[in-house]
């Protein structure tokens, strides 16, 4: 959930930090305080799209931050990512966004993008305002609605009928490439001749590049390791006879302790050493002559080298990055080139895998319509009881289930789903999203979010102006089934109904007032006396009557009970 906010330097807001409390919470304040400012900022948390004009004028850039505790389930998208997921269950999140367009965003710390941020905001908070329902106006989103509020036994079905469904398309794009037309066909057989023949006549081995490359260099370099290797050789043999080097000094040192060699014991291991000196230096002048005999430029074998290491780059180019890579390539061309020229059986085992697949999805799209269609009744039936403690009593809600095979296997199977609704008897049901009424609207979503309560994860609700349109029992109703909401999930709402606001178990007042020249948003937490003014407020504006003043005690009585 949300535990805490910091707002700086957005819009009317100067610095702001408000700290949240499980259960209803609701935000109340004069219009123009700032309420509608602080789901701007929350959505800038989640990934949303965000102007430069919500920067604080005469400031450069405003910043956004907040700290949530962390849904078990968000761990692997936070390790996906990169980002340390932490020891004390809590998440920190920042955006700034500066007058330049850029965005900088962090997650516990670490960079990351407005992507990264969208993806993760959907494990924790779900926004939704008056006319902010998409996920119930989008009628391709109903058939997830359904699936969630179906359980744990479609999931695992679907599961495996996506699976099954990848497999059919793996072998739908293979039959496909066995079974092109004509001229295609003998093109990609032509390609696969010629890409054959061009690895084979190149007669690759592994480890080859790095031979060429070493040889190169050795004849790039020639006469200097000639050089090298013969004064090294020289200053251990001598350039002459009359040259002595260091092997001949070695052995001169090994004559001389020889003669003393008897006298003590020590003097043995010295000849000892000595002698293993004398041994090394010679095979080291002899590694040294070969080396140095055996290096020549030879221009020819340059040029040849240097072309075959151009020939084996173009190949990489072309077919992989390594030799192994390239060699496999080929192989794979000469199976791929065999298929296409001997394919008629291959055509027809692929068929019939295919025939199997379909009869495998087309039973589990039987078995998940069989599901949806049970899960429907029941979610609808749960729907019209919310509804009708929502001051709706005569609504009629339906979710249909349609098969439709002929339009094939969707990642959902061959079902369609769709939410309809009467609001009034005597009235056809049609879609959701021909409800003209944002308060039937609001009270709609609020009975979907009651009846799959138990099974969203989404820890955090937040809920801008959607009483809209509702007053009297209906507000208290919606405020009733927020608080009943807010067993399962944080609930943040932000209205002008006192009938709602009473039922909060926190409330956060929004106000503004002038310093100086500038208009600067301001919270405070209401208690007591301070809250019952507050109510007072929403039930009669600035005047408070005495009559108000009696009601939103016993609003406020309510609560308590």
């Amino acid at each position: 959930m949300l535990l805490q906010l910091e707002i700086e330097n957005v819009a009317i807001i100067e610095r702001l930090n408000i700290t949240l409390e499980s259960g209803f919470n609701v935000l109340t304040g004069e219009t123009g305080a700032g309420k509608s400012i602080l789901i701007d900022s929350i959505n800038a948390l989640l990934g949303s799209r965000v102007s430069r004009e919500l920067i604080r004028s005469g400031t450069e850039k405003a910043t956004v931050q907040g700290l949530f505790s962390k849904p078990p389930n968000l761990d692997p998208i936070l390790q996906e990512y990169g980002f340390d997921t932490g020891d004390d269950d809590t998440l920190i999140i920042s955006r700034t966004i500066t007058e330049s367009g850029k965005n900088i965003c962090r997650v516990n710390g670490n960079l990351a993008t407005v992507a990264m941020l969208r993806e993760i905001g959907q494990h924790l908070i779900d926004v939704h305002g008056q006319h902010d329902n998409q996920s119930l106006l989008r009628v391709e989103t109903h058939i997830h609605l359904l699936d969630l509020f179906a359980g744990d036994r479609l999931l695992a079905l679907k599961t495996t009928y996506q699976q099954e469904l990848e497999n059919l398309k793996e072998h739908q794009t293979r039959l496909r490439s066995l079974t092109g037309e004509g001229k295609e066909r003998e093109r990609l057989m032509d390609t696969l001749r010629f890409q054959i023949e061009e690895i084979s006549q190149a007669a690759l081995y592994e480890g080859e590049d790095e031979e060429l490359e070493n040889r190169s260099r050795i004849l790039a370099h020639a006469e200097d390791i000639i050089n090298a290797f013969n004064t090294a050789y020289q200053a251990i043999r001598g350039e002459d006879d009359h040259d002595a080097g260091a092997l001949d000094k070695v052995q001169s040192a090994l004559d001389s302790i020889r003669k003393v060699e008897s006298i003590d014991a020590s003097y043995a291991s010295i000849c000892s050493t000595l002698e293993d000196i004398d041994e090394r230096l010679s095979d080291i002048s002899r590694e040294l002559r070969r080396i140095r005999d055996g290096t020549e430029y030879d221009p020819r074998l340059h040029k040849d080298t240097e072309e075959r290491i151009s020939l084996i780059q173009g190949l990489k180019r072309k077919y992989g990055e390594t030799i192994p890579e390239i060699l496999a390539y080929g192989e794979d061309a000469a199976k791929r080139l065999d298929e296409l020229e001997n394919n008629e059986e291959l055509i027809e085992s692929i068929k019939a895998k295919i025939k199997t697949i379909e009869a495998s999805l087309t039973e589990k799209c039987r078995q998940m319509n069989s599901l949806r269609t049970e899960a429907a009744e029941q979610l609808a039936e749960g729907i019209m009881k919310e509804l009708s403690e929502l001051e709706m009593p005569k609504t009629v809600f339906k979710v249909a289930v349609n098969s439709v095979p002929e339009l094939g296997f969707t990642a959902d199977g061959t079902d369609q789903v769709e939410f309809l609704i009467s609001p009034n008897p005597g009235e056809p049901l049609k879609p959701l999203s021909k409800i003209a009424s944002g308060g039937e609207m609001s009270r709609v979503m609020l009975a979907v979010k009651a009846m799959l309560a138990d099974m969203d994860s989404i820890p955090t609700l937040i809920f801008d102006e959607i009483d809209t349109g509702v007053s009297g029992k209906a507000a208290s109703s919606v405020g009733e089934k927020l608080r009943t909401l807010a067993e399962k999930h944080q609930v943040l709402c932000i209205t002008h109904h006192a009938q709602i606001a009473s039922l909060a178990h926190h409330h956060i007042l929004i106000t503004k007032k002038i310093q100086g020249e500038r208009t600067v948003t301001m919270v405070h937490q209401l208690k007591g006396q301070d809250r019952e003014d507050e109510i007072t407020r929403l039930l009669s504006g600035e005047h408070a009557t005495d009559a108000a003043k009696k009601l939103a005690r016993e609003l406020l009585g309510q609560e308590k009970q």
